[in-house]
């Protein structure tokens, strides 16, 4: 390794050389060191480029907020991720890092041409560049933009790991292992409370980790440090690092993110990767610390231009100087003591220029002491150096005129405009924030949640004040959940404490239309950019956001917002609180998809249902499909026989004999009590307080804009209780809307809605012979239409198991429902086979249920409606109780558009060519009109009919109902196909084949 690292210094182990490579090269860093501080040690400051330009950069912090050093990372086989921040990446022996967004290679990018060409890149160039010629568009700008859209690349291969997921439950959740989270977790660690402390590094300690010379309690920093870490795990305190909380949801959950091998090699291949918690506290305390927030001069973007605090970090955590002869550039205290500790090391420190007029004297006489020559009244207006900086140009600043410049040659410029508090979790709150005029920063204010911020993160400063005030805290958020509060207050030496100025830009004395001051680094906005937006018209920062991109990086403009804030007040002649913050979202760092997605994924990605009869659909062969999250027996086939062979033999055994089908996945919900059939009343569009019990009726449910929702045939068993069916995709959705309307609108209303689906096992059998079939099965109830009629339902016995059964038809043959408890279902399908043997009885899938409905006109909600559909489209007004006083829809129903002429309507098709139409095809009614058509409606069932002798399709057609005979056109791709509007009805339109 280079001299870059100091001996003595850091928390790295020097014994442990870990080797990794980056674009190609080997490098050796220490364990401990993260790829940033590993390549820093070898002398590499250039590890990307900027997404416009293309501008050469490297890191400019030392930890999740870093903008520049984004690299890809390969971790072997398929282990590949891109934007992976290598201030955060620990290096681990073996693992290949590469950057990113140049070609061909990083110190040679011809993408660098964007730079020279900056003119043309100004702010929301590309609202106005892509607009002219319109015929562009297509051949030449959405090219363009592809190929130039997106930062790294993405990975090709599948992802071998495995991404777990938990739940967790604790009393008090604290965010950040800093001195205020530290201090936070001890004072609330009593009388049993569950105390759980999460950081996102890979020890706890926060800014203590770069303050070794710092004593607390009469403690060296870092021996308290160890200490206190051992108290907390005494004190049943559970420690969490490399665990990031991204997210701040409602009712203090908090999603966190744990890296798991990251950091690791050789592990078995079924190892988590990472792993989502998802985590309920009753308090929560946010300890996040402080933003460093950098200087915008010409220039400030260069590689070996950094943030002071970061420099501070690299010294004192991973023992490396980031530079032999640092410039440090500031208008806050802290960065001085960045120059005492990189002096100490043994950096030749040029000078601290602080753009000022006044500094403290204890820093000036620190400075003094270690010869550091000194720009007080100061600003930098611009750096040199291409690949890495080279001098920093300053100049006097004398009531406020900027005075000739002069070159100070360095190695590397040390930046600080002050802090910021870390305020992304609490603004996830919808928390309000209030403006510090002296810290020229947002604080926090109130909160919905029930969380309490310490330390820097709102607004302290110096270790002894953040410490006490953790303490506080804890011992406030014990209090309050009936403890009595921990340690106190501790005492801190040598505590950095510190003030300044946040001045954001600093002035140039170059040509401003030249000047490239960086306020995003990663989209590369600049000064100019955003005042340019104010000049064009934007006003609200919301909207400066989006014309300039600035903020909208893959650091959630944790460096660069309360800059571009500042700017853009500044431009506007406003007060910042006048102007407004943009809104934090989740997550607060990038979060890898995997992370999200846990458990699922391959055969796990989504929960497949099956019901009781599946495995024996799977023992006779069954082909499945999804429907919803249930698998379903989509067809049988023999073998030799392609799908449609098979849905045609089992759709006519059904018509001739008797078909056996299983209904398990309808949706079934038990709707009981006093109040019931005022409940589905108001519900579905049907009338329901004649209806006997014993017997059925098909229920339509609209929405409050009068549009179909879901439909199903509905049982009442007895006067105070219905047995609802559901479609299998719409049973949950319809159970929530119930349970809105009941516990919201009704609450009146004495019922209780209890979700059965998985409760019963319901088979379907239909065909001439299905009564035949069943009836020895049935005690207790005559099969026949005098006693039991369809449309009847009844609590029996059937093959010796307790069932409810419905005769309801969905294919226009006689048919039954038969429902038993769930665990008896394949029981009792097993033995309507065997009896079905003597009538051939054919197993039939979901594929030939819809030809069967089709036949009959029967519609599916979700198919034959789009969201748009009323009952009188669907042909289905009769079902609608017009002398109901209310329903669900009733008054949506009644709007003008709803009433109107020309509604597309639903429709039968039939071919004149006797072609099988498309199911989604589109539909005209002139054919030979100039492109583009209007078109008119669109297929929505096509199926080939045995029974009918032909194809058959259902359509949706504007004024369908009254255009019957009309001969419309379908446009495909090779030709032109005419059909006729029929009736929906194909076949037995007077239901003669219902009656046994």
């Amino acid at each position: 390794m280079s001299g870059n690292r100091v001996a003595g210094k850091g928390r790295v182990d020097v014994g442990k050389s870990v080797r990794f490579t980056f674009d190609g090269k080997p490098f050796v860093g220490l364990k401990g060191d993260t790829v940033s501080s590993a390549l820093l040690a070898n002398g590499v400051h250039l590890m990307g480029r900027s997404f416009k330009y293309h501008r050469p950069r490297g890191p400019v912090a030392a930890g999740s907020e870093e903008p520049n050093a984004l690299i890809g990372t390969r971790r072997g086989p398929g282990r590949f991720e891109p934007n992976t921040r290598a201030t955060v990446q620990e290096i681990w022996q073996g693992l290949e890092t590469t950057s990113q967004n140049k070609y061909p290679s990083l110190k040679w990018d011809i993408g660098a041409v964007n730079d020279a060409a900056y003119m043309l890149f100004s702010a929301g160039f590309y609202y106005k560049t892509f607009m002219w010629p319109k015929s562009f568009w297509h051949r030449v700008y959405e090219p363009f933009i592809r190929a130039a859209a997106g930062l790294g690349v993405s990975p090709t291969e599948e992802d071998p790991d495995t991404y777990a997921s938990r739940f967790l439950h604790c009393d008090v959740l604290v965010v950040g292992a800093g001195p205020a989270g530290l201090a936070a977790a001890r004072a609330a660690a009593v009388d049993g409370l569950k105390v759980v402390l999460v950081d996102e590094n890979a020890e706890v300690g926060g800014s203590l980790l770069s303050e070794p010379q710092a004593l607390v309690d009469g403690q060296r920093a870092w021996d308290w440090l160890a200490a206190e870490v051992e108290a907390l795990k005494a004190a049943g305190v559970r420690i969490m690092t490399r665990t990031t909380a991204i997210g701040y949801y409602h009712q203090n959950m908090i999603g966190m993110v744990e890296r798991l091998t990251d950091h690791l090699s050789d592990l078995p291949a079924d190892t988590p990767r990472e792993r989502m918690w998802r985590v309920r506290a009753k308090r929560v305390v946010l300890a996040q610390g402080a933003l460093e927030k950098p200087l915008v001069f010409h220039g400030n973007d260069c590689p070996g231009v950094m943030l002071a605090g970061s420099a501070q970090t690299y010294l004192n955590r991973y023992g490396v100087l980031v530079g032999q002869r640092p410039v440090i550039l500031t208008s806050h205290d802290s960065a001085w003591f960045a120059a005492f500790d990189l002096a100490d090391a043994g950096a030749q420190v040029q000078a601290i220029v602080d753009t000022r007029e006044s500094v403290r004297d204890d820093l000036l006489a620190e400075a003094g002491k270690r010869g550091i020559r000194l720009k007080i009244g100061h600003t930098a207006t611009a750096t040199k150096g291409r690949l890495r900086v080279t001098s920093l140009r300053v100049n006097p600043v004398t009531d406020g005129k900027v005075g000739a410049g002069y070159v100070i040659g360095c190695d590397a410029v040390l930046m600080s405009g002050g802090w910021t508090p870390s305020l992304h979790l609490f603004s996830h709150t919808r928390g309000s924030l209030a403006w510090d005029e002296d810290l020229t920063t947002f604080l926090p204010k109130d909160t919905p949640e029930n969380c309490v911020i310490a330390g820097a993160s709102r607004g302290l400063w110096g270790v002894e004040a953040v410490l006490n005030d953790g303490a506080d805290k804890g011992r406030a958020v014990a209090a309050d959940l009936g403890g009595t509060g921990g340690e106190t207050a501790c005492s801190v030496a040598s505590d950095r404490t510190g003030t300044g100025v946040s001045h954001t830009e600093l002035p140039t004395d170059l040509n401003p239309g030249k000047a490239k001051a960086f306020v995003d680094y990663q989209n590369d906005v600049t000064a100019k950019d955003l005042r340019l937006a104010v000049r064009e018209g934007m006003r609200s920062i919301e909207h400066v956001k989006r014309y300039t991109t600035n903020g909208m990086a893959t650091d959630q403009g944790k460096m660069s917002n309360i800059n571009g804030l500042n700017i853009a007040a500044d431009a506007l002649g406003k007060k910042q609180p006048q102007v407004g913050l943009t809104t934090f979202r989740p997550p607060y760092t990038p979060t890898s998809f995997g992370a999200f997605a846990g458990y699922h994924r391959g055969a796990h990605f989504e929960v497949t249902r099956k019901t009781r009869i599946d495995g024996w659909a799977e023992e006779n062969g069954a082909v499945f499909e999804p429907v919803g999250q249930w698998r379903r027996a989509w067809h049988f086939p023999k073998p030799g026989e392609d799908m449609d062979t098979a849905v045609r033999r089992e759709c006519v055994a059904t018509r001739q004999s008797v078909g056996i089908f299983d209904a398990s996945t309808l949706g079934k919900i038990e709707v009981v009590g006093p109040d019931a059939v005022e409940f589905m009343n108001r519900m579905y569009t049907n009338p329901w307080t004649k209806l006997a019990p014993g017997r059925c009726r098909y229920g339509l449910l609209c929405g409050d804009d009068g549009f179909i929702r879901d439909d199903g045939v509905i049982g009442r068993l007895t006067t105070d209780r219905f047995h609802v069916t559901t479609t299998t995709g719409g049973a949950a959705r319809v159970l929530n809307m119930m349970e809105d309307y009941l516990q919201t609108e009704w609450p009146d209303l004495n019922v209780w809605l209890t979700s059965t689906t998985e409760q019963w096992a319901t088979i379907a059998l239909n065909g001439p012979k299905a009564a035949a079939l069943l009836a020895p099965l049935v005690e207790g109830v005559d099969l026949t239409d005098e006693a039991f009629p369809h449309m009847s339902c009844v609590e029996c016995t059937v093959a010796g198991m307790p069932a409810r059964l419905f005769r309801v038809s969905f294919t226009g043959e006689i048919g039954f429902e038969v429902n038993v408890p769930a665990p008896r279902g394949r029981t009792l399908w097993e033995v309507l086979w065997e009896a079905g043997r003597q009538y051939d009885i054919c197993a039939y899938g979901t594929e030939t249920m819809h030809v069967l409905r089709a036949e009959k006109g029967y519609i599916i909600v979700g198919q034959d409606t789009d969201g748009t559909v009323t009952p009188k489209d669907a042909g289905l007004d009769w079902a609608v109780g017009k002398s109901k006083p209310d329903f669900v829809g009733k008054r949506g129903m009644a709007r003008p558009d709803l009433t109107s002429e020309g509604r597309k309507q639903l429709v039968g098709l039939l071919t004149e060519d006797h072609s099988r139409l498309e199911e989604g095809a589109q539909i005209v009614f002139d054919p030979t009109q100039a492109l583009p058509m209007t078109m008119v409606g669109h297929v929505t069932s096509s199926y080939h009919s045995d029974a009918v002798g032909r194809p058959i399709a259902l359509a949706l057609v504007e004024g369908g109902h009254g255009r019957m005979g009309e001969t419309v056109h379908i446009p495909m791709p090779d030709r032109t196909i005419a059909a006729k509007i029929t009736p929906m009805v194909f076949v037995d339109p007077d239901n003669a084949r219902l009656k046994i």
